[in-house]
């Protein structure tokens, strides 16, 4: 297995917006990352937090579905996400392996090593927008 990231990605409404869905969709058509686990949060106006699974979206139902699936992401996850969103907005809680770097990771343990850690550079970071 390659690394594992938990992403969160936030959004300034309540309701999802089809240009994220369908990104999320096309994570599992490219085949350079493998979704294992998501959840949809919401911070509504009054500040309650909701987690829905994906399958209570007609556009995320069957993400999931496949044999790797596995329910990982749990209720600290979501209120550690929630902290993250202001009211009124909601964010698609992902849980990928990185497809594209399993190879490496296989050497890497062969070689009696492991992946120590990671760090992801915001793209402000970088200078990219």
């Amino acid at each position: 297995m390659g690394p594992v990231e938990f992403i969160v990605l936030a959004f300034p409404e309540e309701q999802l917006r089809v240009p994220a869905v369908e990104a999320v969709m096309g994570l599992r058509k490219t085949g350079n990352v493998r979704l294992i686990d998501g959840l949809v949060v919401t911070k509504t106006a009054a500040g309650e937090v909701l987690a829905a699974e994906f399958d209570e979206f007609v556009e995320l139902s069957g993400l999931l579905t496949h044999r790797e699936a596995a329910r990982l992401i749990g209720p600290e996850d979501v209120r550690e996400s929630a902290d993250l969103l202001e009211r009124g907005s909601c964010a698609l809680l992902v849980l990928v392996e990185h497809v594209w770097a399993e190879d490496a990771a296989i050497a890497v343990r062969a070689a009696g090593g492991r992946i120590a850690g990671s760090v992801r550079i915001p793209a402000d970071r970088l200078g990219v927008a």
